[in-house]
């Protein structure tokens, strides 16, 4: 029970762990019953914390990730429904909007440039999207530099 309690404890002294993800790397040294022992005595001391790992998450990944894929994530690391929709709604971070521009402007820092490119506009929202971001988001976000674009082609013709 020690070694068991030990290795929890070398594990959470890494990184934030779910009591899911803590249980499965456990799985090979001890029975069910003394892990989750272990892990409710970790709990208790407040050494392990679900709602602690889902903050340390969002705040490590809402830069660079949607709500869709952040949400996704968390429930794959055995977080609760519940825990992570009240974190991502509470959660201190720029709205998906200003999110996704700011991934694009990083990524791709300016517009196709044609405006009737529909590959490279579609490139540039598989991008997104495999980012988690929304179709709605997407298209918000592709929309104002597509735009910015057909506004500057005529002055460009009629200069030339």
């Amino acid at each position: 029970m020690n070694t068991l309690r030990s290795r929890a404890i070398k594990l959470l002294a890494r990184r934030e762990h779910t009591r899911a993800e803590l249980a499965k790397k456990l799985a090979a040294h001890g029975t069910l019953e003394e892990i989750n022992t272990v892990i409710d005595q970790l709990t208790a001391c407040n050494l392990q914390s679900d709602a602690r790992f889902a903050e340390s998450f969002i705040r490590a990944k809402a830069s660079r990730s949607g709500s869709l894929k952040l949400r996704h994530s968390m429930l794959s690391k055995g977080l609760a429904k519940t825990l992570v929709d009240s974190h991502l709604a509470t959660a201190d971070m720029p709205n998906e909007l200003t999110r996704a521009k700011s991934l694009w402007l990083r990524k791709f820092a300016k517009a196709p440039a044609n405006t009737n490119d529909a590959k490279e506009w579609a490139r540039q929202a598989r991008f997104l999207q495999s980012r988690g971001f929304s179709t709605d988001i997407i298209r918000r976000t592709l929309k104002e530099p597509m735009e910015q674009l057909a506004a500057e082609e005529p002055n460009e013709g009629d200069a030339a």
